[in-house]
């Protein structure tokens, strides 16, 4: 009797194990096109040996136990797909408008690769960078911005898209819609840049378009507004085209602090944020269903001062109504400080996020770093942390 109690226990054992390590992760990498960051390879625009170079990726990847690829596929209001809408990407051919010789849809290629190793894709556009800086003067002329110079604004050494403008947003609900129309990507993905990040002393330049549509609203309710305005479009827009298609934002790390907002905002010192500087109302967009997900960048360390890992890992956690969250894991960091110098941070933050409620996978910036494998961590993921192969959430 005793021998059968103790196989029955080591059974149920065994099982919760196979359970456990068999439960949905979601494990990221964002391989970043714009100025060849992860892929192609800088000056590489054979597109034979861009190939190969993409499949080496995603075996790397797929060895180190990854399950999805969030690739860059419109960095800069340009596209690596032959597009209605915009040029051939620079930063795939060497001149914007110039398509791949030999010929073939890079986009395409990637999602079928990808999917062969039984990974997901999600397609990584950016919606108003148009520009990646404007004294190159490197823009086709087919490009939006020589077509609709009125639709544009100039901040910094960048120029982007006015995002208080309605045609600007269909525009852009437009090429997504396209995308997920033509190609079975399993999601739409946006990261940060909404609003640009802001430059000390300077103000974005939107006055005019304020003037014309502000309706009264206050400056920063307005901008906030015209962020809603295309996240509610593009959320029923990708839903119509493909209700299976996913739409995800990976948002800067910190919603608000809690000086700004003592009941929601967390534990932050001072930290730039998206509702008060990047006009990003991602607690909204989660509460009304308009994205499927959300993956915030924490690319900060344990001790951090302003913005601790752990502190805003929680509060991510009770602030997700009931969608899925990946967190931005920042494994490029590696090195880049005493923290980043410890060989523990990046595994102590995945055994965090495994042990918090509500987490359900990560997503690593960038690519390149794994080919580096700092202090081992590809070895530790694919031995150890994502040794089982697991499904996405």
């Amino acid at each position: 009797m005793l021998k059968n109690s103790l196989l029955a226990a080591s059974f149920i054992l065994f099982s919760l194990m196979v359970t456990a390590q068999s439960k949905p992760e979601f494990r990221g990498v964002w391989i970043a096109t714009v100025d060849n960051i992860d892929w192609p390879p800088r000056n590489n625009y054979n597109s034979d040996s861009q190939k190969i170079a993409f499949t080496r990726l995603l075996d790397m990847h797929q060895r180190n136990g990854l399950n999805a690829i969030v690739a860059q596929v419109r960095p800069c209001t340009d596209a690596f797909y032959p597009s209605p809408y915009e040029p051939w990407s620079e930063w795939l051919t060497g001149k914007q408008g110039q398509p791949p010789l030999p010929y073939y849809d890079p986009l395409e290629f990637m999602i079928t690769e990808t999917h062969k190793r039984g990974m997901e894709f999600h397609a990584w556009m950016n919606p108003y960078r148009a520009e990646f800086n404007v004294r190159r003067n490197a823009l086709s002329p087919t490009h939006i911005a020589r077509l609709k110079p009125e639709w544009f604004l100039t901040y910094g050494e960048q120029r982007y898209f006015d995002p208080g403008n309605p045609e600007v947003q269909q525009y852009v609900t437009n090429v997504v819609k396209d995308v997920v129309s033509r190609y079975p990507v399993d999601a739409i993905h946006f990261d940060d840049y909404f609003y640009p990040y802001k430059i000390p002393g300077k103000e974005f330049p939107d006055y005019a378009s304020y003037n014309k549509y502000g309706k009264g609203l206050k400056k920063d309710d307005w901008r906030r507004s015209n962020t809603d305005s295309i996240i509610r479009m593009l959320s029923v827009a990708i839903k119509a085209e493909n209700p299976n298609c996913e739409f995800g934002i990976s948002p800067f790390g910190v919603w608000r602090n809690e000086d700004k907002d003592p009941v929601n905002g967390s534990k932050t010192m001072g930290a730039q944020s998206n509702y008060d500087d990047l006009y990003a109302d991602i607690l909204l967009w989660l509460k009304n269903g308009w994205i499927d997900y959300v993956a915030p960048q924490l690319y900060w360390e344990f001790s951090h001062r302003v913005a601790p890992f752990q502190t805003l890992l929680d509060w991510w956690s009770t602030h997700t109504y009931g969608k899925k969250c990946y967190i931005g894991l920042a494994i490029y960091r590696a090195g880049s400080n005493a923290a980043w110098k410890d060989k523990t941070q990046l595994l102590r933050q995945i055994e965090a996020l495994r042990n918090t409620p509500n987490i359900q996978g990560m997503v690593f910036f960038s690519s390149k770093t794994f080919e580096k494998n700092p202090y081992g961590w590809s070895d530790s993921l694919r031995l150890n942390y994502f040794k089982e192969a697991v499904k996405t959430p």
